[in-house]
């Protein structure tokens, strides 16, 4: 693969840097409005045609639409010269996260924390986890990548072909392991999920590519919608505390008994990835973002189709969000220990 260079000093932006903060400041604002109007959230949250919010929809697509637009399948023909990287991503992303996710949300919910949360509780959060898991990132990996040095070209090939892979195979893992959960599966309303949310949205990405030509073209234009994204991800954010701030307030500590097994979950799947990779001698700069993409989340996806299988007002929607707060300072803590391992893999 072609090493690209990178930038110096940190790429994160000022929202990538503090999402953390910025989710919790919504997640105070939502529990705020949804005390002193709670009219307004009800509202939209009637806002639905076949099972899909309209208002969340178009929140989603802010999200969604700006990250498929770095999506370059032409990249893919370069994968043959470090297959090791994108087999070690393709395996963890698909064989082994979603079934841990899983496991752990099962384990802990129906066991571990079963005399503290209701079972019809206990089945939304665990729906939630298992949404999480069946996501492997896609939009913030390329942060991650920068902060560790890794190779741009090569992060991009493993975004894309997971991308590729999520087309066909979210919808039948999540509803194999829903259904294993005993959770029922409305197959309709997911598959129309996936195709709203990735298909219809790469399909987007990919014609916009095609009509920006080069690539600064398309780097300016992604600088111009981000913001976009970000204020659809806070809105979306707002909108379900606001929903869900009786059952918080009556039990705050729901929100610590999500992020218990998402921060178990993301650290055991960065140890076997990034294992993985130095067994392999993968060289750091591909075996750092090989091992960020599966342990990071595509939380858009996972709170787009929680809201339309579970509802707004779900604790499966709920939990998606969870995975958001608890998201960048795990990530962070994984970028300081791959950055300070680097001498342990190959340069090259």
């Amino acid at each position: 693969m072609t090493d690209t260079p990178m930038e110096q000093g940190s790429p994160m932006g000022l929202f990538e840097r503090y999402l953390s903060l910025w989710i919790l400041m919504a997640i105070i604002v939502g529990l705020i409005l949804g005390g002193l109007a709670p009219g307004v959230a009800e509202a939209i949250a009637s806002a639905e045609v076949a099972s899909v919010n309209l208002v969340v929809a178009v929140l989603i697509w802010a999200m969604v639409y700006p990250m498929m637009v770095n999506v370059d399948f032409g990249a893919v023909k370069g994968v043959a010269k470090q297959p090791r990287g994108l087999l070690i991503t393709l395996l963890v992303n698909w064989l082994i996260k979603p079934f841990t996710m899983a496991g752990l949300a099962v384990l802990f919910f129906e066991y571990i924390f079963a005399p503290l949360i209701a079972p019809e509780d206990a089945a939304q959060y665990i729906a939630g986890l298992i949404l999480l898991g069946a996501a492997p990132c896609t939009a913030m990996v390329f942060v991650w990548s920068q902060l560790t040095r890794g190779d741009a070209t090569y992060t991009l090939v493993q975004v894309s072909v997971n991308d590729l892979i999520m087309v066909v195979a979210f919808a039948p893992i999540v509803a194999l392991l829903l259904g294993v959960t005993d959770i029922q599966v409305p197959w309709e309303t997911l598959l129309l999920s996936v195709v709203l949310y990735v298909v219809l949205p790469l399909c987007a990405g990919l014609y916009t590519r095609s009509v920006l030509g080069s690539d600064e073209a398309i780097h300016r234009f992604t600088e111009k919608v981000k913001p976009f994204s970000v204020i659809g991800l806070i809105v979306t954010v707002m909108i379900l505390f606001s929903l869900q701030g009786p059952v918080i307030l009556q039990n705050p500590l729901v929100i610590l008994l999500i992020a218990i097994p998402i921060v178990i979950q993301s650290y055991g799947i960065f140890v076997i990835a990034y294992g993985a990779a130095w067994a392999l001698k993968v060289p750091h700069k591909i075996a750092a973002p090989c091992a960020m993409i599966g342990t990071s989340n595509f939380f858009e996806l996972a709170v787009a189709v929680a809201i339309s299988l579970f509802g707004l007002h779900s604790g499966a929607a709920l939990a998606t969000v969870v995975g958001v707060l608890v998201e960048v300072p795990v990530m962070l803590s994984l970028v300081a220990f791959a950055n300070r391992t680097r001498a342990r893999f190959p340069a090259a």
